[in-house]
């Protein structure tokens, strides 16, 4: 090969190596059955990748995905795959080392629903269109943790109320599709959300059916009549791609891919097979669908979501940078998995054909992937989001059962010192991204005058300052922290009574 570097696009796929894994399936017949919102890392390491391994294996197979984003943000996201004709790089990294290249093809489109509204909603309302799928992540479904009900009184859900054909939120997308898809008497298409929420079609049907009913009844009942909405449960982790990914590829490879993609080995989908008219046959290449889902989904959320929040929060405060840097430190290693043993473990539902044990093993494995390193900003960023999701709800049902709560809660007390001093405990500023972000800070002060103000953010905690257990443990925690600012001497204290009730 030539030390000369190719750009990424149709007209050289042919001619990159075979490392490279290039799809050798014709792309030009492809259709955009797949409209998917929000096309991030995760989506092209997981959907994407799953349908990509498909039109490989299937010469018949026509389901390609049109991608949209509906911030401004994603603006260069959308300048990127269009420059490149929608290809990008998966780059794999095994834990020993080895590297494991794919160029990704089933994206073949990208449109802007913040730039151009109508072109989104008119290609969901496609003959073409019979999926639409969603990582939108957890803040993206606007919910109050107070009510679990989705907060009508956001800006943007007003708009997209009063300005049906001009929306901004992707709800307000979805509801003015179907009408048109009603209208024209076209099928409904399958609302598939792939976001870390449990329950994730039983939610997004829900909003759905509450922004249509507040427009029109009678799409509300053709909605609920015809649109399905299966739960999933996603799995692969995906850092963000850096820099040292994109020269990577130009100087092992000599390809020029503007945003390639970094995972792990490991992937796995679990889906209700639960479609509103037909769907790609990703049971041939490793998807499992099954009738319930939910098992699978709790114990993915309260095991390896919140394992990542454990490890993100108080790593992040000691001084840890990465995932694997915190499994490598036994300490850090110890404690999540006596979090995953004392408090997730007993208030887990059976999962049929999986082994908690062997499971909870090869979580710390992929986690210690020194090949993959997520950093903490990335695991911590939004976690007034993914807390209410992935932790409290296990404090909870602790809280019911009489069972420990010593681990999570330390965590929350962790995170009130981490959103005040917004350094590690060495006084090194950490990178915060989180849209409460100076709400939490202004709570997390406060707490030097009143050790439960932080606890007074209702749109994450919910009633839980009312549970006296809970207080008292968090209190003597919160106020230790502030005054030792050693969270690792906390966790060494815990490991080493684990197991007794508090």
């Amino acid at each position: 090969m030539t030390n000369e570097i190719k750009s990424l696009n149709e007209s050289n796929v042919s001619m990159l190596p075979a490392e490279l894994s290039p799809p050798q399936y014709d792309r030009d017949r492809l259709k955009p059955r797949i409209v998917h919102v929000g096309v991030g890392g995760f989506h092209r390491s997981h959907e994407a990748f799953y349908t990509d391994e498909l039109l490989r294996s299937d010469d018949s197979c026509d389901w390609g995905i049109c991608g949209v984003g509906l911030r401004p943000a994603d603006q260069k996201i959308a300048s990127i795959l269009k420059e490149q004709d929608y290809l990008y790089t998966l780059i794999i990294r095994h834990p020993n080392g080895t590297i494991e290249n794919r160029v990704i093809g089933s994206i073949i489109d990208f449109l802007m629903g913040c730039d151009d509204p109508e072109s989104v909603i008119e290609q969901m309302a496609s003959p073409d269109t019979q999926i639409v799928s969603l990582t939108i992540t957890e803040g993206g479904y606007n919910l109050d943790a107070a009510t679990g009900d989705f907060n009508w009184n956001h800006p943007d859900a007003q708009h997209d109320l009063e300005h049906p054909t001009n929306p901004k939120m992707v709800f307000g997308f979805l509801t003015e599709a179907l009408k048109r898809r009603r209208a024209r008497d076209l099928p409904a298409f399958t609302i598939q959300s792939c976001d870390n929420i449990q329950h994730n079609g039983d939610l997004t049907r829900k909003t759905v059916l509450g922004f249509a009913r507040k427009q029109d009844p009678e799409l509300a009942k053709w909605i609920e009549t015809n649109v399905c909405f299966p739960n999933a449960m996603v799995d692969r982790i995906t850092p963000v791609t850096t820099d040292a990914d994109i020269e990577y590829l130009a100087q092992e490879h000599q390809l020029k891919d503007q945003w390639p993609v970094t995972c792990e080995p490991f992937c796995q989908w679990v889906v209700e097979d639960n479609f509103s008219s037909g769907r790609p046959k990703w049971e041939s290449v490793g998807a499992q669908f099954v009738p319930d889902v939910v098992p699978y989904e709790k114990m993915k959320l309260r095991l390896l979501n919140a394992g990542h929040s454990v490890l993100g929060i108080l790593g992040a405060i000691h001084g840890h940078r990465t995932i694997d840097g915190c499994v490598s430190d036994t300490l850090f290693a110890t404690y999540l998995r006596q979090f995953m043993d004392v408090e997730v473990t007993p208030v887990l539902d059976e999962v049929e054909g999986i082994d908690l044990e062997s499971y909870k093993d090869t979580l710390l494995q992929r986690f210690g992937n020194p090949n993959i390193k997520d950093a903490l900003s990335r695991i911590c960023l939004e976690s007034s989001s993914k807390l209410p999701v992935f932790l409290i709800p296990t404090i909870q049902d602790n809280l019911a059962r009489g069972g420990s709560i010593q681990f999570a809660t330390l965590v929350i007390a962790a995170w009130c010192f981490y959103s005040d001093k917004q350094t590690d405990q060495d006084g090194n500023a950490l990178e915060i991204t989180d849209e409460l972000k100076a709400q939490l800070h202004q709570a997390a002060v406060a707490t030097r005058k009143d050790p439960l103000s932080f606890l007074e953010v209702t749109e994450v905690f919910g009633d839980l300052i009312q549970n006296e257990r809970f207080t008292k443990q968090y209190v003597s925690m919160v106020e230790t922290l502030y005054e030792t600012t050693d969270v690792a001497s906390m966790m060494e204290r815990m490991v080493q009574t684990s197991g007794e009730v508090n």
